[in-house]
């Protein structure tokens, strides 16, 4: 799956509003830092849209646009049929005229598309007589029967979406195209992306907003009418039904909105319970008009826009060429998590450190993100959550742990989780590492800013380090490092106590002392020699003073 989402982690709060909004539990929490898990989310967009740091952010695809348009191939867009809603007055023609200032070739509604969709729907229930048929149009729904659901598969329509029929229409009728969807949806984005040579770009109705703010375009208050255009009703909640024929013997025609509620049906249809339906599925409240880039930046007013979308929807249907069923046929695949669900055993170990030692300890109160203090334990269990994410444990290791000496020891501290990832470090470890801001290494691997092995062999062995002079050569700073394994937290504890001052002093003296003595030595064997010379002289002295004596004696006794 693409990186749609991003996360900015400067600004994630550790408030836990994402986890407890996203339906799929997709979000990895690990030193106090927000990570989507992109191969189990579904881009529904709802972390976007209740993040209240702004934290989560959409990949602009601008630029992308730009360089298309500056080859020689047209450029169309298709543009999602809920843009009425999103800009309050305006029409399709309103629309390209402004979107041609751009530089487009040329705008289409996407409700085209529809319509090619909306008569394969009636296609296979009429002829094909499937028992329950789930509708693909909403990318999301799919993510989330590929992913969670794998068993009711064999129910979603093996058939494009929309801006897929649309798109491919588009490109049949002018060869060198190239197409760009432009609507109030994230996963389109992951949808263009994994299904090649159909959408070469989509676009959110923000990035289109700054762009024709930039380029100081208005677009044109002119709402157009056209009586084939039942189709533009796709993006309410029914909408798909609504421009159905309903007809095909024994059928039930449902719709529903919202990821829970969709959840919920496909658990119905997991009970063997459910038979002969078409249901209409939506992850978005209110469908596309609820979208996430809609809600974040348009006010949310669901029956006016529903009421916009109705009085500019005709009666009748686009005028399409409908495709041969294999032009428009897709095929869903099940997407696998890798995480495995924890042992029993494994899940009350970790209730039993969230100080959860029978079941009425567990308060289920959902701070975390969580319905239940399990759910939580299992999602620990798969390195999705941390036990500091509990409020009620948070509470009791907050009245024995004091922050402030953390935060003004001037010792470095570091805390790593038993992956050995950074969940705590405070200011006299960041100044020591040239470390701008803790977010910048939380939830990383220490490795990134440290030589692991002395955690490894704490962490293995269980016998802690105490006062281990170390060289952190990427810094130039001396320390003399502590690491402690707290078994119970399942936390290591890294102190260092900066010596660097100490050891350049030491250096110094012993500079010193290695100077007086080069310069002693120097002294001494100048010394040496100079006495050696004076007692050469003197030695010569006295042996000629000594031959003299000797013979004056002689010449004296023999007188």
């Amino acid at each position: 799956m693409s990186n749609c989402l991003m996360l900015k982690k400067s600004n994630c709060k550790n408030c836990y509003k994402c986890i407890r909004h996203c339906p799929v539990k997709a979000i990895r929490f690990s030193g106090n830092q927000a990570h989507i898990i992109g191969n189990e989310c579904i881009l529904c967009g709802q972390c976007f849209v209740v993040c209240p740091q702004n934290a989560k952010q959409i990949v602009n695809e601008t630029e992308k646009v730009k360089v298309l348009m500056q080859g020689t191939e047209p450029v169309i867009v298709s543009l999602a049929p809920s843009f009425v809603a999103n800009y309050e007055g305006v029409g399709i023609n309103a629309m390209r005229d402004a979107l041609k200032k751009l530089g487009f070739y040329d705008v289409e509604e996407t409700a085209v598309g529809a319509t090619i969709v909306k008569n394969e729907y009636e296609r296979i229930l009429k002829e094909e007589g499937r028992d329950i048929v789930i509708s693909s149009c909403c990318h999301s729904i799919n993510l989330l029967i590929q992913k969670c659901f794998p068993a009711e598969l064999e129910y979603l329509a093996d058939v494009m979406s929309p801006m897929q029929a649309h798109c491919k229409d588009i490109k049949k009728r002018y060869p060198d195209a190239k197409t760009v969807f432009i609507g109030p949806c994230v996963a389109k984005k992951d949808e263009a992306e994994y299904y090649e040579g159909i959408v070469d770009a989509v676009l959110t109705f923000e990035e289109l907003t700054n762009w024709l703010n930039d380029e100081g375009i208005e677009i044109a208050k002119d709402m157009d009418s056209k009586e084939e255009s039942r189709a533009r009703f796709f993006p309410t909640t029914g909408g798909i039904l609504k421009t159905m024929a309903k007809d095909a013997p024994g059928y039930t025609y449902i719709s529903l909105d919202g990821v829970e509620n969709c959840i919920d049906a496909l658990r119905d249809i997991e009970s063997g319970k459910i038979h002969k339906c078409f249901i209409e599925m939506s992850a978005c409240v209110g469908s596309c008009i609820g979208g996430p880039v809609m809600e974040k930046y348009h006010r949310s007013a669901p029956i006016k826009d529903y009421i916009t979308i109705a009085n500019y929807a005709g009666d009748k249907d686009f005028d399409v060429a409908q495709p041969n069923k294999k032009d428009i046929r897709k095929q869903f695949s099940y997407i696998e998590h890798r995480l495995q669900p924890p042992t029993e055993t494994e899940i009350c170990n970790v209730l039993r450190q969230m100080g959860k030692f029978k079941e009425s300890d567990e308060l289920n109160c959902g701070s975390c993100g969580y319905n239940t203090c399990r759910e939580k334990a299992i999602a620990v269990c798969q390195g999705k959550a941390e036990i500091t994410m509990c409020l009620p444990f948070l509470k009791d290791k907050a009245e024995s742990f004091s922050d402030t000496i953390v935060k003004n020891t001037p010792n470095g501290l570091i805390v790593l989780n038993e992956e050995l990832e950074v969940q705590q470090i405070n200011d006299a470890a960041q100044r020591m590492m040239n470390i701008r801001s803790s977010s910048d290494v939380l939830g990383t691997k220490v490795v990134r800013i440290m030589d692991p092995e002395d955690f490894i062999d704490v962490k293995n062995t269980g016998r802690n380090i105490h006062d281990k002079k170390v060289y952190l050569a990427e810094y130039d700073r001396f320390v003399e490092q502590s690491v402690l394994y707290d078994k119970d937290s399942h936390l290591l504890v890294v102190i260092m106590r900066d010596i660097t001052g100490e050891e350049q002093e030491r250096y110094k003296k012993e500079k010193i002392t290695r100077q007086t003595v080069d310069v002693a030595d120097k002294v001494v064997d100048k010394q040496m020699r100079i006495v050696q010379e004076i007692a050469s002289l003197l030695g010569e002295t006295a042996a000629e003073t000594k031959i003299a004596l000797a013979k004056l004696k002689e010449s004296i006794q023999d007188e």
